[in-house]
């Protein structure tokens, strides 16, 4: 797994956060050593019926549309296999098809990843993709990468989801110790005793769930959990925009307590 596996729209998100970072209080108060990773997905501008298939009738079921109905004409949807091999959305053609885990509703979405200076739980990188089974991890690599050029390992924390061997690797040749929680429910963890044996191990993990309090209010104050733009372009930047009202919403209160 290479970071450039995806498109990760990061451009907007330094635009955003970099002028913010960059001031000498704002630093100081960062860590450059401890990081975690997360992503979270954002629903897109779309609806289930606008999903079509790529080649055939345009009303996403195999039959052709049902007359009287209109632009919204009612379709029945029971037993229609639809991937993003065969189908895509009229309405937004770069949203997927994603579900979160077994048993979850599929659904049109973005996936927004975040990466967190573990001090202060201030987000210092972050970037949206399509929603896909791999694009956690490779966000992951596109954003600690710039930070692990130095003399000196740093940490990255993360859960279950980032457990697989070629994303533990890869940290590992960038020199960055990957703190990812162990998956071991059926299978082998890539995480073993190099890692868990030390103490800072329990600390990142411990940390690491902070940026689910960014998250939270990014899709909730934000408005980030369902987006009101289409593309990915103009999503990525409502999200990294998200982002940095996150951190300047925070700092005045980190500030004062730090002079």
């Amino acid at each position: 797994m290479r970071p450039g596996t995806i498109q990760c729209s990061r451009r907007t998100a330094t635009g955003c956060l970099s002028p913010i970072l960059a001031q000498a209080k704002v630093k100081a108060l960062l860590s450059t050593d401890h990081f975690s990773v997360d992503g979270t997905l954002i629903e897109a501008w779309a609806s289930m019926k606008s999903i079509k298939p790529k080649d055939g009738p345009k009303d996403g079921s195999g039959e052709p549309p049902a007359a009287g109905g209109g632009r919204n004409a009612e379709a029945d949807f029971h037993g229609d296999r639809r991937s993003n091999k065969t189908h895509a959305s009229t309405t937004d053609p770069e949203a997927r098809l994603y579900k979160k885990g077994k048993g979850k509703e599929a659904k049109l979405c973005f996936m927004g990843h975040g990466l967190m200076e573990n001090r202060h739980g201030l987000l210092v990188d972050a970037c949206l993709t399509q929603a896909d089974g791999h694009a956690e991890r490779v966000a992951a690599l596109h954003m600690i990468e710039p930070r692990a050029d130095r003399p000196r390992a740093i940490t990255l924390g993360a859960d279950k989801a980032y457990d697989t061997e070629d994303f533990v690797n890869e940290l590992r040749s960038m020199k960055v110790t990957p703190h990812v929680t162990q998956n071991a429910n059926g299978r082998r963890s890539a995480i073993d005793g190099r890692t868990t044996r030390h103490g800072g191990y329990a600390v990142s993990l411990r940390i690491r769930k902070r940026i689910e309090e960014a998250f939270g209010w990014i899709k909730t104050v934000a408005g980030q959990d369902k987006t009101k733009f289409r593309g990915r372009d103009r999503v990525g930047w409502a999200f990294t925009l998200a982002v940095a009202a996150y951190d300047l919403v925070r700092l005045p209160k980190l500030l004062a307590v730090s002079t």
